[in-house]
């Protein structure tokens, strides 16, 4: 099929486009620049010229598609909820495109946004086979600019790799690579209003994370108090005094995504990549 991808060119979205082509499908994406195009075509994809804002675009790319995966997302913590508001835009505007199609259209969760969530699942009503992705916080593998790299930075920074209290509160992570395959396998057969759960390490505790950091720069691992968290680890203080597995209950969610699209996740874990040195260079 013809699938729309918006977010091409990311982090993310560039594995998905790669994963759609070499599965057989083609490709339009989402870019707003000539630079970001130049590897989109290498790809092998279409490029629709365009941004979040541009809705008649959006509109007009979507409805000539057979599918759509919407990965783009404003990540301007300064303006989270304008971010979240420009979301809710993008996916209405996709919506409507897709109405009484019966196309296959995918989106991914984002911190608080039940709304734009609800309004995704509202559209399995309206004659479009909805899904919705909620991925691990840690998406890891080369060019990741997330929570495990930023980890990194403050151990270097501070001289040691922290982790709160006894440090079994769990994380879960996956790879891109896997991510990528989850989302071909929703745009191809995942049933309308499905909620997925990318996972493939369901739960790795703090303390592990944190010993293998210390491993690869030389330093230890040490124990601090949730008080002392937010000093350290600055925005990050909360999200890593949290159970995040508990949160997902990711364990159950992780296997009923498996069993429902036969996804299997087979690229190396989160500790595999760190004692790769993947993250060092």
């Amino acid at each position: 099929m013809h699938v729309f991808v918006t977010g091409a060119t990311g982090y993310i979205g560039s594995a998905v486009v790669r994963e759609l082509i070499s599965a057989g499908h083609t490709v339009s994406g989402l870019c707003r620049s000539e630079e970001k195009a130049a590897g989109l075509k290498a790809a092998g994809a279409e490029v629709v010229y365009g941004t979040l804002d541009d809705l008649d675009t959006l509109g007009s790319a979507a409805a000539a598609a057979d599918g759509v995966i919407h990965l783009a997302f404003t990540n301007d913590f300064s303006d989270f909820e304008g971010a979240l508001a420009l979301d809710l835009r993008a996916v209405e505007v996709i919506g409507a495109a897709l109405e009484g199609s019966g196309k296959p259209f995918i989106t991914t969760a984002h911190g608080n946004g039940q709304v734009v969530d609800h309004a995704v699942l509202a559209m399995a009503e309206r004659g479009i086979r909805t899904s919705i992705v909620l991925l691990a916080p840690s998406v890891h593998g080369e060019g990741d600019k997330g929570f495990v790299p930023m980890m990194i930075n403050i151990a270097r920074a501070k001289g040691f790799a922290a982790y709160i209290g006894d440090g079994t509160n769990r994380w879960p992570a996956v790879h891109r690579l896997d991510a990528a395959v989850l989302y071909r396998l929703a745009l191809e057969s995942a049933p309308a209003g499905s909620r997925l759960l990318g996972a493939g390490d369901e739960g790795i505790p703090l303390h592990e994370l944190a010993a293998a950091i210390g491993r690869q720069m030389n330093m230890p691992a040490v124990s601090i108090t949730p008080e002392e968290a937010t000093a350290h680890f600055g925005f990050l203080g909360t999200i890593a005094t949290l159970d995040i597995t508990s949160l997902y209950n990711t364990a159950e969610a992780s296997q009923a995504t498996r069993e429902l699209l036969g996804w299997k996740p087979v690229q190396p874990g989160l500790i595999t990549d760190l004692e790769s040195g993947l993250y060092f260079v």
